[in-house]
């Protein structure tokens, strides 16, 4: 029998409520079989079954608080064919309170039950479900040992899926047994990645010589997290911060010690190391986007490739950017991409946004362009809603959608991902670019939630913000449009009087879906967005 362990549903979550249950006790599950809902205090959560099997148990019952790491049901595997689920060995009841039994290890990868001495203290940790649909995810960096000790949510791996970079943290303080899933190899969700031995456990008691002697050395190995580190502003002599707040902090080559943390017990929040940033960053800081990027380049001692001595370096095209490649090409062949270019004179919006920029600044928001671009974008969309809209997968129905939901391409350290900002048309300009800001630190930390890339209806890229004028996007599907921002530049205009004067112009190119979108209706689209942003006073009239 294996207790199915709650996984980890989203950063910061540490506990759900049992919204329904799907299956009773006694009921067959296949894999994947949808068996209970939850709900965080963000959203609504379906958990699958890792196996076909038969439950045994319902731990929580509908209505109660489930907790994070602790089980959530038992189930007896079915073994599959080919494939003989191994017998597990009798337990004492007490143990297995004391040890909820983890899942069986694949092949080639050592039980907690192996060795004599592990039997009743050591845990599988199992790779939990880390998005939806994501089954397998690339051991990116392990950050521990075998034989290290960890503490509670001290950072362990960091695994990469097809969407984000993912920071897996310690269930509990305790002892690293064994690794078993090597760095560039792949982990598979719900099955074990690493093993340990939790600080408090003691071994199971056993006739065989030496049994003594190894509960002492144990004690010996897991000194208490008491003992291990003092000072410092926490508990435990550690700094309070998030695994995601210590990852930006290491990102930078900053210290914990260093910035003052604005939360409970001097815990530092993610806006400390952002304010700490803008205040005095370090002349290195400037080029931290580039670092990740560095890891995959050859290094100075590299041959290059065409070199009669040199070799060609492969790297295999993983996660993200595994993701960008199929969704881009998809989208290019199969959704006649119409483009539409225009000049936009934003002289007076630059204008508006620097007499903003303190007011902004006093709520630590950073005003840019962006929230300016979302807004008018939809207030436009009330002209012509067939841009927000998106066409059913029979090309039949065009379903027009209720909120706007603008995504922004960020080129993040993990590849293109276009996180999106809910609600435009609800919320204040300075609301949304404190999405923005949010989004944008999340993007660079390479922690985006899924529910943050979900539902977009149109998408901003904004190039210019690396220098560049024109470009040619291609469609976010199921999206209808994209636009691409290109650079403002300071360039001689004929005022009303027919002088010369200096006018800042940005430069946008337009992609419609030429299924449903023609040339007029991007057109007209488009002037009407042009309106809001060389006039942007005129919002004001449409904000309610």
């Amino acid at each position: 029998m294996s207790d199915f362990m709650l996984p980890d549903i989203g950063e910061g979550i540490v506990e759900c409520e049992v919204v329904e249950w799907r299956i009773n006790e006694g009921d067959e599950i296949a894999e994947d079989q949808p068996v209970v809902e939850v709900m965080t205090d963000k959203a609504l959560v379906e958990i699958t079954a890792p196996e076909a099997g038969r439950v045994t148990r319902l731990y929580v019952e509908k209505g109660e608080v489930a907790k994070v790491h602790a089980p959530l049901f038992a189930y007896e595997a079915t073994g599959e064919e080919g494939f003989e689920t191994p017998p597990r060995p009798a337990a004492r009841e007490e143990d297995e309170v004391a040890s909820p039994a983890a899942e069986a290890p694949p092949p080639g990868a050592p039980s907690a039950e192996s060795t004599p001495a592990a039997a009743g203290r050591t845990k599988d940790f199992i790779l939990p479900d880390i998005g939806e649909g994501i089954v397998e995810c690339e051991v990116v960096e392990w950050r521990v040992a075998e034989g290290e000790h960890i503490e509670e949510d001290q950072p362990l791996v960091d695994v990469m899926t097809d969407k984000a970079m993912v920071e897996i943290t310690a269930p509990e303080a305790g002892i690293v047994s064994k690794l078993y899933v090597p760095k560039g190899e792949i982990a598979k969700v719900h099955a074990p990645l690493f093993a340990y031995t939790p600080s408090h456990a003691e071994p199971s008691a056993s006739p065989a010589a030496g049994s003594e002697a190894s509960r002492q050395e144990s004690r010996a190995e897991a000194p208490s997290v008491s003992s291990v580190a003092s000072g410092g502003r926490g508990p435990y002599g550690r700094i309070p911060a998030s695994p995601a707040v210590r990852r930006l902090v290491r990102e930078h080559g900053l210290s914990l010690d260093a910035i003052a943390g604005s939360g409970k017990d001097g815990r530092v929040l993610k806006e400390d190391v952002l304010r700490f940033l803008e205040s005095g960053p370090r002349e290195d800081d400037k080029h931290e986007q580039d670092r990740p990027a560095s890891r995959s380049r050859p290094s100075d001692a590299a041959k290059l490739p065409g070199r009669e001595d040199g070799e060609v370096r492969v790297e295999p095209i993983r996660g993200v950017r595994a993701v960008m490649a199929r969704r881009m090409v998809e989208s290019a062949s199969t959704i006649p991409h119409f483009q539409y270019g225009e000049e936009i004179d934003v002289t007076e919006l630059l204008t508006l946004r620097e007499r903003l920029k303190p007011v902004a600044e006093a709520q630590q928001v950073r005003l840019t362009l962006m929230p300016f671009f979302m807004k008018a974008l939809a207030l436009a969309v009330r002209e012509e809603p067939i841009l927000n809209a998106r066409l059913n997968a029979e090309v039949t129905e065009i379903h027009y959608l209720p909120s706007v939901n603008v995504g922004m391409a960020v080129d993040s350290r993990t590849g293109l991902i276009v996180p999106n900002v809910k609600h435009v048309e609800q919320r204040s300009v300075l609301d949304v670019s404190r999405e923005i800001q949010r989004l944008t630190a999340d993007a660079r930390d390479g922690r985006v939630a899924q529910e943050d890339l979900k539902g977009g209806t149109i998408s901003v890229s904004n190039i210019g913000a690396l220098g560049g004028t024109y470009a040619a996007p291609i469609i976010n599907a199921p999206e209808l449009a994209i636009v691409a921002i290109g650079k403002s530049q300071w360039l001689p205009r004929f005022d009303e009087r027919g002088e010369v004067t200096r006018r800042a112009i940005m430069t946008v190119t337009w992609a419609g879906d030429h299924r449903v979108i023609d040339g007029g209706t991007i057109a007209r689209f488009c002037n009407a967005w042009k309106g809001y942003l060389e006039a942007p006073e005129t919002m004001l009239l449409h904000l309610g």
